[in-house]
């Protein structure tokens, strides 16, 4: 069956009247879900499996798709109206995302944020459609040294974060990394740094210390200085009217389309997902700007880098499952449960017995992208009332919104206290100067650099070189060095410039 022949199939299954209902709905809640704080994409499909159980194999699949990707979306809401991550992946839009919302311009932001999400999804849709064989292949060379590697990659963001305090964006970063190894140990088995606290076997939850940094350190800025921001620049989207022109559109073409195809690579690699695919996508697009220094600042590239690679990283999850049986994050891992429990065989040879599933995730991800942006515009302006009620009531309200997250993660309030600690934690980093976003990336990404530096050292034998030396783990990490290399050697040529002048 060619490509035009499963386009039609898909069209003909998906374009009913209950099919594209049910998109609409799984639209609608996942946007819901992932505008709560707490409410991953994944747990968000995972609470929506008992109800595909009355539908048919393709309306159940359109129905979990559709939660999928408006999640992912739906956690950049709160990320620009209140600094608050909706979902993991949505941290890295509150670095450009809520100082373009201070502005006034959170029209523009949600603007930018919806579109670029359509974008990612449709293009990781496409992807899914085309080449998912040959993506699925590339996939699976990625082993525990090419992971690690890609981890080295979206650190290598560090150096060029704040490129006027480097050094203490690294020592943030490097903390992050220390925070990460808080736990039992992944291959000995054993307590590390848990200091008695069975809590700390886990790990450091990484929900909760988001939203501290990001939202309840917010909280204490305004409270602590509650002229910082003047009332008439508090977030109003009502207000923001000054939408993107054509020009400005178009100078966010290429950064489109690069995240896209990050987005969709990352999405296919096991174990990797949306949450790393936009710190990667943000971290390219700063090499690649000929203006790093507004990013973190309100930047529209930033902003569109992050929602563009999340949600590229959906249809890139997909591939691996529709093509080989094999999810490629915890969502897609719900997603197989709820089809076998329909009877439906991923794998190999569902393009042969059964191509009208993967006809029918291709058409209602795009479906679902188009959709999600006037269902997201409108929850958007839902939330964006919160924005009329005066700060000391709204401070409490945040911290109201933080706190049920942060405990909805495992129903344990430990997590609100480790809330509460990354929250003075983050006010006080930002106080000095250090950067609490720089220890997040390095919280993220902290254990996905030792778990796979430690299987892919003993697959290799103990033999280091061996590891690091395979042509694609080599290849990444010479792009990593390149990349933290170049903003100093730019800070050096920029120093000497001055000094001659």
């Amino acid at each position: 069956m060619d490509t035009f022949d499963l386009l039609r199939l898909g069209i003909d299954v998906v374009f009913t009247p209950l099919t594209l209902f049910f998109i609409l709905i799984g639209n609608l809640l996942g946007v819901i879900f992932g505008a709560l704080p707490g409410v991953s994409a994944s747990m968000a499909v995972a609470l929506m499996v008992p109800f595909t159980f009355k539908l048919d194999p393709v309306g159940s699949i359109a129905f979990l798709s559709a939660v999928y990707c408006a999640a992912i979306t739906g956690g950049g809401i709160p990320a620009i109206l209140f600094k608050i991550p909706g979902t993991p992946a949505s941290a890295v839009t509150t670095f450009d995302g809520y100082p373009l919302a201070v502005r006034g311009e959170s029209g523009r932001a949600m603007l930018v944020v919806l579109v670029s999400s359509a974008v990612g999804g449709i293009v990781s849709a496409l992807a899914m459609l085309l080449v998912s064989r040959q993506l699925s292949e590339l996939g699976l060379r990625f082993g525990p040294s090419e992971l690690f590697a890609v981890a080295c990659l979206g650190l290598s963001v560090l150096t060029s974060m704040d490129e006027d305090r480097m050094v203490k964006t690294l020592i943030s970063g490097l903390l992050g990394l220390f925070i990460a190894t808080m736990a039992m140990d992944p291959v000995e088995g054993v307590p590390r740094l848990t200091f008695g606290f069975s809590y700390l076997l886990g790990g450091i939850p990484m929900i909760p210390v988001m939203i501290g940094m990001f939202a309840v350190s917010e909280v204490l800025k305004q409270v602590i200085r509650p002229t910082r921001i003047k009332s008439d620049k508090i977030i109003d989207f009502k207000r923001s009217r000054k939408w993107l022109s054509l020009r400005e559109w178009w100078d966010l073409k290429m950064t489109m389309l690069r995240c896209s195809i990050l987005g969709t690579i990352v999405g296919i690699l096991p174990g990797a997902g949306a949450t790393i695919s936009s710190f990667l996508g943000y971290s390219m697009e700063m090499k690649f700007t000929k203006h790093p220094e507004e990013f973190g600042k309100g930047s529209l590239h930033g902003l569109s880098a992050s929602e563009t690679s999340n949600n590229a990283a959906t249809g890139g999850s997909m591939v691996p499952l529709l093509s080989l049986g094999i999810p490629g994050g915890n969502a897609a891992a719900v997603m197989v449960a709820a089809l076998m429990l329909q009877g439906v065989q991923v794998g190999p040879m569902l393009l042969k017995t059964q191509p009208v599933y993967l006809s029918g995730v291709f058409v209602s991800m795009v479906v679902t992208n188009i959709l999600m942006i006037f269902v997201a515009f409108g929850v958007a302006l839902a939330f964006a009332k919160l924005m009329d009620i005066p700060y000391h009531f709204l401070g409490p309200l945040i911290i109201l919104f933080a706190s049920v997250g942060s405990f909805a993660t495992q129903n344990n309030l430990t997590d609100v206290l480790t809330m509460v600690v990354a929250g003075l934690g983050g006010y006080l980093m930002a106080e000095f100067h250090y950067s609490p976003a720089a220890l997040t990336l390095g919280l993220v990404l902290g254990d996905i650099c030792e778990n796979n530096l430690r299987r892919g050292v003993m697959i290799a034998g103990g033999d280091y070189w061996a590891m690091l030396s395979r042509p694609i783990t080599a290849g990444l990490l010479l792009a990593c060095a390149v990349f933290l290399a170049l903003p100093v050697i730019r800070r050096i040529l920029r120093g000497n410039r001055q000094a001659a002048a």
